[in-house]
Parts: C-alpha cells; sequence; structure tokens
C-alpha cells in the first residue's frame, strides 16, 4: 500500500509539468497528511502481525512502482482529455478500446479460471455488481477531474482501503487493529485540507480571467480610437490638399470670364 502512494507524487509532478498545475502550500501539507495517514495503516499492519511475506519482494515492489506510474500516466492523460476534448467521447472510447484489452486479457491470462467457473445465480451476481460498480466508477471520474484534478482522485482512492476496513467490521465482524481508524481520520482530515483551497484558486482564477478579460477590451478599444483618430486626420490632410487646387481652378475661370468679355467688345468697336 505504500509504494502505492507513489501514483499520487507521480500525478502531481506530471500535471505541474504538462499542464501546468501550480500547487499552493496548503495542498502540499494536505497530500502529505493523506500519505502520513497511509503510512498508519502499513503500521497497524506490522503491529497486528497479520502481514504475509511474498516469494520475491523486490520484483512485487518494482511492479507496483511501475503500475502506480502507468496509472498516474493514464489519470493526468484523462484530465487533459475532459478539460480539451468531449467526455462522452472519452467515456465511448475508454469502454471500447477497454473491453477489447480486457477480453483479450482474459482469454490469454485467465483462461482456465473462466472455464471452471460453475456459472449460476449466486456466482453471476459478484460479477454483475462488480460492473455495475465499475460502470459507476468510471462515468463519475471525468467529473471529478475536470473539477478537482487527477491528484484530489488519487488522494480520494487512498479511502477505499479505509472502507475495506469498515466492511470487514460490520459486515463479516471481524476485529480491526484501532489505528486503522487513526490512519482514515488522518486520510480524511489530508483531503479537507487539500480542497479548502479550491474556492480560493477557482475565485482567484475568475478575477485573473475578469482582469484579461477588461485589459482586453481595453486594449481593443484603444486600437479602435486610434484608428478613428488616423482616419479623421487622414480625411483632413487630404481636404487641406485639396484646397490649393480648387482655388487655382477658381482663379483660371475667372481669368477665362474676363478675356472673353474683352474679346466681345473688341469685336463690337
Amino acid at each position: 500500500m505504500l509504494l502505492d502512494c507513489w501514483s499520487i507524487p507521480s500525478v502531481m509532478v506530471l500535471t505541474w509539468i504538462f499542464l501546468k498545475t501550480k500547487y499552493r502550500f496548503r495542498k502540499i501539507v494536505g497530500v502529505l497528511v493523506c500519505v502520513a495517514g497511509l503510512v498508519v495503516v502499513i503500521f497497524s499492519d506490522v503491529h497486528a502481525g497479520d502481514r504475509a511475506g511474498g516469494s520475491n519482494p523486490l520484483k512485487g515492489d518494482a511492479l507496483v512502482i511501475a503500475g502506480a506510474t502507468l496509472y498516474a500516466i493514464s489519470n493526468v492523460s484523462e484530465e487533459f482529455l475532459v478539460k480539451n476534448a468531449d467526455r462522452v467521447e472519452l467515456l465511448a472510447m475508454l469502454g471500447l478500446f477497454g473491453a477489447i484489452i480486457s477480453a483479450i486479457q482474459i482469454s490469454i491470462l485467465e483462461r482456465s479460471e473462466l472455464k471452471s467457473i460453475n456459472w449460476s445465480a449466486g456466482a453471476a451476481l459478484p460479477f454483475v455488481g462488480f460492473a455495475v460498480a465499475m460502470f459507476l466508477f468510471y462515468s463519475l471520474v471525468p467529473i471529478l477531474l475536470k473539477s478537482n484534478g487527477s491528484t484530489m482522485l488519487n488522494l480520494s482512492l487512498l479511502t477505499s482501503d479505509m472502507w475495506s476496513v469498515l466492511i470487514r467490521v460490520f459486515a463479516y465482524n471481524e476485529k480491526v487493529d484501532w489505528m486503522y481508524f487513526v490512519a482514515f481520520a488522518a486520510v480524511t482530515i489530508g483531503l479537507v485540507i487539500y480542497s479548502g483551497g479550491e474556492k480560493e484558486d477557482q475565485r482567484r482564477a475568475v478575477v485573473a480571467d475578469e482582469d484579461n478579460e477588461r485589459s482586453k477590451h481595453f486594449d481593443e478599444e484603444a486600437g479602435s480610437a486610434s484608428r478613428n483618430q488616423g482616419t479623421v486626420d487622414g480625411s483632413w490632410k487630404m481636404g487641406q490638399s485639396n484646397q490649393p487646387g480648387t482655388a487655382s481652378t477658381s482663379a483660371t475661370e475667372r481669368g477665362d470670364s474676363e478675356n472673353m468679355g474683352k474679346d466681345i467688345q473688341g469685336k463690337k468697336s
């Protein structure tokens, strides 16, 4: 579980590099509190003594880190598509290619297990419930990604282990260590701290957008005024340049009239 937290810093780094997301000190504190809650879960397992050792821990750790990194890349890519493309198209393509890839994986890796299933109502209902849960999950994830981002999604997924503990307590009447409840409280507090600055950040973003629109409007008005002033100046200069030509034309016409009058008088005499 501790290595599974690698997706959180991976998401933060990827969103900072590719999506230009800025994380304030308050958000970083919220992330650290959530991770601290998950560390408490690990210590509670050690305290309870219910951890089972694996046959190849290094290989398992490497696979967990690789899977967490790929999951972070998937979440950041989905966040980018949700904010810049059509959400319906994203869900359609995700379901289509996800079904194809899952069918290929089952036919290769779990073919024998699939054949050994004795299909009945009791065996089919868990599969149906899982399919409905995944449908709701992937339908609601784009909404969370668009409103809060992929970091908030990964932090929220930390509570999945806590909900499993509550199911063990109330559904199966199992006893769990008291540190689980401390971890659940820590993760909840971390989520509140992280999401507490969302409204302030959104308000600042709205104010910044309004300032940009206002400055853009002022620039357009200033450009329009300068163009109008240039048109008036050009018209005035054109009128000034046309006035001497008009005066000379009038003087020429008066001279021609006087000459014609003199010629008529000379003929009469």
